[in-house]
């Protein structure tokens, strides 16, 4: 059993700062890639960004460049998604997730593993 855990969000003000992380745990597996989406009140689940191993390459939502930055740790399956420059639109529950297949990372359907989710919220 595989299992990610999202940690490190919370109650910001506009303009403020947040660091989630996501680490896995249970069964070794090895990910081809890992990623962040986000899930307003009302709307579908979006993808935000997501890193790819080999070679290293980082993908992002428009509304998000220059903002967030994704990184991570390869052999551990740990990704980080530095959050800056915040708005109140980018309030959401953050999901991590993994992906061993492959394919489009910006879809939801590329990944296996999905974390619990982490509130974020942005006032205004």
């Amino acid at each position: 059993q595989v299992q990610l855990v999202e940690s490190g969000g919370g109650l910001v003000q506009a303009g403020g700062s947040v660091r989630l992380s996501c680490a896995a745990s249970g069964r070794t597996f090895t990910s081809l890639g890992m990623g962040w989406f986000r899930q307003a009140p009302g709307k579908e689940r979006e993808f935000v960004a997501t890193i790819i191993w080999r070679p290293t390459t980082t993908y992002y939502l428009d509304s998000v460049k220059g903002r967030f930055t994704i990184s991570g740790d390869n052999a551990k399956n740990t990704v980080y998604l530095q959050m800056n420059s915040l708005k109140p639109d980018d309030t959401a529950v953050y999901y991590c997730a993994a992906s061993q297949a492959g394919g489009n990372l910006r879809a939801i359907t590329a990944y296996n593993y999905w974390g619990q989710g982490t509130q974020v919220t942005v006032s205004s």
